[in-house]
């Protein structure tokens, strides 16, 4: 990423789980030490790069309608290496799946993330 690149999502770049998240682990740290442990060996049973990783999960973040998931892993695509260019086209890959209007909600959900009106 270029220092501009770094610049533009600086602001979204806030890595701290959401206190829900914080909370549950407080509550149930082995729970969610398993949660977290089988999120790390989804993604390492492939050949899927960390890049490849974070888009497939926020497009399944978007697919799904998981407005918080898809906050999260927008940002983790960031961290990743990612675009905001990369990002809104997965937004706009669902349409023709899950039809204009979904994708305009998910595309709003990104533009939370990265800022703008978009591309």
């Amino acid at each position: 990423m270029t220092n501009t690149t770094l610049n533009l999502y600086a602001w979204a770049m806030d890595t701290r789980p959401p206190s829900p998240y914080e909370k549950m682990r407080r509550l149930h740290p082995d729970l969610m030490q398993a949660y977290e442990a089988l999120g790390s060996a989804c993604s390492a049973a492939g050949p899927l790069d960390g890049r490849t990783v974070a888009l497939v999960k926020l497009a399944t973040s978007l697919g799904a309608g998981l407005q918080g998931a898809a906050h999260s892993h927008a940002r983790k695509a960031i961290e990743a290496g990612c675009t905001r260019d990369d990002l809104l086209h997965v937004a706009l890959l669902g349409t023709p799946t899950i039809g204009f209007p979904t994708m305009m909600r998910n595309r709003s959900w990104v533009l939370d993330v990265v800022g703008g009106e978009g591309a």
